[in-house]
């Protein structure tokens, strides 16, 4: 057993989000340009071949494959890689059996099927998502995963791995020698004794529980990351309430107005994730911005005081 983050698994989430025109309950709207990347022919192709409805519905397999063991950095490559090989059987399985067992195919899927092109643009179409649409949100997203990894390995090391696993969702349960994970969709049964299941928290696809375990070289778990909380916005933006570790500590530090580059200067962090950061925070009421020439400060607002429990400049314990 391992834990590990999904890049792909959160960008298919986000892309999902951008066909089925669904706000996320805590990350709010996909947006303009994830709706204009769905012009994109390998784009759609995959958005075609994803579910429309809520959080249900079967996912390919071969668009979330597990994540391999190395650094974060080289996982989306090798899942692109794993995605690209998929063979035209299991391509055609999963479209006809899992995705579409009435046949009611859309036809540049279909026709993708059948020519054998299928895991090549799909591979291709989710490359070109994350570079034009994702890549710029991963680092906060990232930073929400790695954040609630680091407290399921704390749990490992004080309470052991039994513990952990009934920490996960209220519908998954250790027993000591099976994983049950409930639904009322279907009921099966898989044998991964020897083989390895891969446990990752997800940011994007939260609060949703997803199993796939039907290849046991490809067994994962994904489960809804701890700290996310939907917001109640004071507009109609449905933008996120603070979350991340990273998140509240720039939100501590401007008590005074600062800038991008001088967040990212003090906190050792990307300008693109401080960016993140500071647009989750704006939309979420809790920082202010203003102009002065070229350069954009940011400063906490009194809903900003009230989420880290200050008063009067004193932060309560």
């Amino acid at each position: 057993m391992r834990l590990s983050v999904s890049p792909a698994f959160e960008a298919i989430a986000w892309l999902r989000l951008a066909a089925s025109g669904r706000r996320h309950a805590v990350h709010g709207d996909p947006g303009p340009a994830a709706r204009l990347a769905l012009r994109d022919r390998d784009v759609a192709l995959v958005a075609q071949a994803l579910p429309t409805g809520g959080n249900g519905g079967y996912t390919l397999d071969l668009l979330t494959p597990k994540p391999w063991m190395g650094p974060v950095e080289s996982l989306l490559d090798r899942q692109l890689g794993v995605m690209t090989e998929t063979p035209p059987e299991a391509v055609a399985d999963q479209l006809c059996a899992g995705r579409f067992p009435q046949g009611r195919m859309p036809v540049e899927v279909r026709s993708a099927m059948e020519n054998g092109t299928f895991a090549r643009r799909a591979a291709n179409g989710l490359l070109r998502f994350w570079r034009f649409v994702f890549a710029e949100s991963w680092p906060g997203v990232r930073s929400t995963l790695e954040t609630d990894l680091a407290a399921r390995f704390t749990v490992i090391g004080t309470a052991g791995i039994g513990r952990m696993l009934g920490t996960l969702h209220r519908d998954v349960g250790w027993t000591g020698s099976s994983l049950s994970i409930g639904t009322s969709a279907y009921q099966e049964t898989f044998d991964l004794d020897g083989q390895e299941l891969v446990l990752c928290p997800t940011a994007v696809g939260w609060p949703r529980l997803a199993a796939q375990c039907c290849d046991p070289n490809d067994a994962v778990l994904v489960y809804p990351a701890n700290g996310l909380v939907p917001s109640r916005p004071a507009s109609d933006s449905g933008l996120p309430e603070l979350v991340g570790t990273s998140r509240a500590a720039i939100l501590r530090d401007l008590d005074v107005a600062r800038s991008t580059h001088e967040l990212s200067t003090r906190w050792r962090l990307a300008p693109a994730t401080v960016s993140y950061h500071l647009g989750v925070l704006l939309r979420s009421g809790l920082v202010s911005r203003r102009r002065d020439r070229r350069v954009v400060f940011y400063h906490r607002t009194e809903q900003g005081d009230a989420v880290l429990g200050l008063r009067a400049g004193v932060l309560q314990s």
